[in-house]
């Protein structure tokens, strides 16, 4: 006979979570920034080992229950997964075709310290609103623009928070964007009517992050670069052959993924075409990466390409600045974020099947008064799932469904919910290591997300603005009282 699951209590649905709370600071404090390589994912699977403990001892959950649990969360990342390990294929061509270097040569004929920071901004913003895809733009113009960074002379840091606060606002404001999509879904909403209201706390929290980083700019020592921007400009004229044919494979990129083509598809497509130009344009590197100057060079070519499609390689040059900005990883050099994002999703799996985490979000809802409080308390929890259960769309979809009727209650329209989603669940993300945002973004630019998180001004303004504009009743929007009759009647109906 089998036992019936319990309902679980605020305590034991918080116990698997402060558990791994403190275990991950531990192991921050042993481990720092090197976390990533195989730590933290213990960490999350000893804490999905607690949470399981609680659900079937406790809860009286079967293990086969949570199993499906935990399958079916991984399910919903595989979709990231697989961009992730494209990400990496297609930053190895591109390096190794000279679109990279390209990006950077060129990058450093025009930017200048005094601007860099505030041009890497809205340079990553143009291309994310026009792609839809924040990872899209880090993994390409993102990580030119930190090499850009690096020859100016600019903290890894301060670079990948510029980059990255203008990648995610454009996320927020493209029509193409998943999340951008997803959050008025969730919230009763259309996606234009989201985007225009998101804009009143989207516009001033950009604007105030390109007012610090214009001042960290223009306060900015590094006009000492300017020496050395030159010597790089020189090796990678040396080493590779720039041209601005390079140019065409991520426009073609960028055409595909404007007539709404499948980010896998559109990825592929670029790291392939990406080894094409590889070996139409960089015939030496080709010749030297292989290391086997007795065979032919179409040997020589496939092996060249295919090593950059799933390895790490790097080009070396005369001048170790450059010789940093020449390296890559290829698709296994983002394994390691793949291992984290599936014993993140062991988690989640396991609080979300086991009822805890709804708990958790119940307790939450219960403290809600005012207007205020309300956005407070639905900024809150999609930031408390973006660290529970490490990934941007749980943050999204939970709280959008616990909130809705809330806000219809209290005569608040559905872009009220929506806006407060997205400034909240959507640029936080990349802030928690652990999260499959911030797992990605370090890994593809290769800094760690501790070392970025004090820079992404953007990320941090916008939780707070939502939450001051709820406290100040500003930009907030209302049903009628005709509307709000009209709700009540059809649902007196659907009873």
């Amino acid at each position: 006979m089998l036992t019936k699951q319990k309902q679980p209590s605020l305590l034991e649905a918080l116990f698997p979570i402060a558990f791994l709370i403190v275990l991950l600071v531990i192991n921050i404090g042993i481990f720092g920034t090197d976390g990533l390589s195989g730590s933290n994912q213990m960490v999350l699977v000893i804490s999905s080992a607690v949470a399981a403990l609680v659900a079937v001892f406790r809860l009286k959950i079967q293990w086969e229950t949570l199993q499906d649990g935990i399958v079916k969360s991984i399910s919903a990342a595989m979709s990231s997964i697989l961009i992730l390990l494209l990400i990496g294929s297609l930053a190895g061509t591109w390096m190794l075709s000279g679109i990279v270097p390209a990006m950077i040569y060129y990058g450093l004929q025009i930017l200048n310290p005094t601007i860099f920071l505030i041009a890497a901004c809205i340079v990553s913003a143009i291309v994310s609103i026009a792609t839809g895809s924040s990872w899209t733009t880090v993994a390409t113009v993102g990580v030119a623009l930190l090499g850009i960074g690096r020859a100016l002379g600019f903290e890894e840091g301060l670079i990948a928070g510029a980059i990255i606060s203008g990648a995610y606002f454009g996320d927020k404001m493209s029509p193409l964007s998943d999340t951008t999509n997803l959050a008025p879904a969730m919230a009763g909403t259309d996606l234009f009517t989201h985007i225009r209201h998101m804009a009143k706390t989207t516009v001033p929290s950009i604007i105030i992050a390109l007012i610090i980083f214009g001042v960290i700019g223009w306060m900015s020592s590094a006009e000492g670069s300017v020496r050395q921007v030159k010597q790089i400009s020189e090796v990678i004229l040396e080493r590779f052959q720039i041209s601005g044919w390079l140019f065409i494979v991520p426009g073609v990129v960028l055409l595909m993924i404007l007539k709404k083509v499948p980010a896998v598809p559109a990825l592929l497509t670029g790291a392939l075409l990406g080894g094409v130009f590889a070996i139409i344009f960089q015939p030496d590197i080709i010749v030297a990466l292989a290391e086997e100057p007795d065979k032919g060079f179409a040997y020589q070519a496939f092996k060249s390409v295919m090593m950059a499609l799933y390895g790490e390689i790097s080009v070396v040059t005369s001048n170790e600045v450059v010789n940093e900005l020449l390296i890559t990883g290829g698709m296994a050099g983002m394994l390691n974020t793949i291992w984290l994002i599936i014993c993140a999703m062991i988690f989640g799996g396991i609080m979300e099947e086991s009822g805890m985490l709804k708990v958790i979000a119940e307790a939450v809802i219960r403290k809600v008064h005012s207007l205020g409080s309300l956005i407070a308390s639905t900024a809150g929890t999609c930031m408390f799932f973006n660290i529970t259960t490490s990934d941007q769309y749980l943050a999204i979809l939970v709280p959008g469904r616990m909130y809705a009727d809330i806000y219809k209650k209290r005569g608040l329209k559905g872009e009220n919910l929506s806006r407060t989603l997205e400034d909240s669940a959507t640029v936080t993300s990349v802030l928690v290591p652990w999260n499959t945002c911030g797992a990605t973004q370090a890994s593809v630019l290769g800094v760690a997300t501790l070392t970025y998180l004090p820079y992404c001004f953007f990320n941090i303004i916008s939780p707070f603005m939502t939450i001051l504009f709820g406290y100040l009743n500003i930009g907030i929007n209302y049903y009628s009282k005709e509307e709000m009759e009209e709700i009540k009647e059809k649902e007196e109906v659907a009873v």
